[in-house]
Formats: structure tokens, C-alpha cells, sequence
């Protein structure tokens, strides 16, 4: 196997793991309704039907990512989604440790992350467009 190759089987791994664990989170959220996610965009003096905008990023973006198309764009709604959800949710864990002794916002910083990285390395050959 060429370095190549081994390239594309890493972007591929990342690409669906990001996807598939964020549109858990997306498909939690249609389960359980969106009143709580509009509800804090309101409490925000933000309109509510903004909070709708999680939909882009948990759900369509991860789509895109999972299957490859247009999996920048993909990439950077979730990244979007994870910049909002650390500064509508998250901003109060900021400086603190969980109780295992990791960073609180560990398992966003690390989707946010990926998110950036997958924005910038582009989907790979396994794709269902390569860019």
C-alpha cells in the first residue's frame, strides 16, 4: 500500500467517525425535539428559528462527510455548529477539568478540531466527489 493510499484510508477514517458520532448528536435532537436548542438561541436575544441552524451541522454535514460529498463544505458546517455550541453552551466549562481529569470541553475541542482538519485536508479519493 503507497502513501497515497494510506492518505486517502486515513481521511476516510476521519471523515466517517466525525460524521457518525456527530449525527448522533443531530439525530438526538430530531428525536427529542428542538424547543430546548431554540429556546437558548432565544435566551440569546437571538431569533429562534436560528437555532435550526444545529439541523446544518449535525445532520446535513455530517451526511456530507459520511459519504464524501462535498465533504469540505460538510466539514465546516459542523466546525460552525461547534464554534456556536461552545459559545451558546459550553463557554461556563471553558477552565474546567471534568471528573476523569480531562479538559471539560475535550470531546467538543476534538470534533471542532476534526472538523478544521477534514476542512483543510478535503475528503480524499474514497469520496463520492474528490477535492
Amino acid at each position: 500500500m503507497n502513501a497515497n493510499t494510506q492518505h486517502d484510508i486515513a481521511k476516510l477514517v476521519l471523515r466517517v467517525t466525525l460524521g457518525l458520532l456527530v449525527l448522533l448528536h443531530g439525530l438526538a435532537k430530531l428525536n427529542g425535539g428542538m424547543a430546548g436548542i431554540v429556546g437558548m438561541v432565544e435566551a440569546r436575544g437571538f431569533p429562534g428559528a436560528l437555532g435550526y441552524g444545529v439541523l446544518l451541522g449535525e445532520v446535513v454535514g455530517p451526511l456530507m462527510l459520511i459519504a464524501g460529498f462535498h465533504a469540505r463544505i460538510g466539514a465546516v458546517l459542523v466546525f460552525v455548529n461547534m464554534v456556536f455550541a461552545i459559545l451558546l453552551v459550553h463557554m461556563g466549562e471553558l477552565g474546567s477539568f471534568g471528573r476523569t481529569g480531562g479538559w471539560a470541553l475535550e470531546l467538543q475541542a476534538m470534533y471542532l478540531v476534526s472538523a478544521l482538519a477534514l476542512a483543510l485536508l478535503g475528503p480524499g479519493r474514497f469520496s463520492v466527489n474528490e477535492r
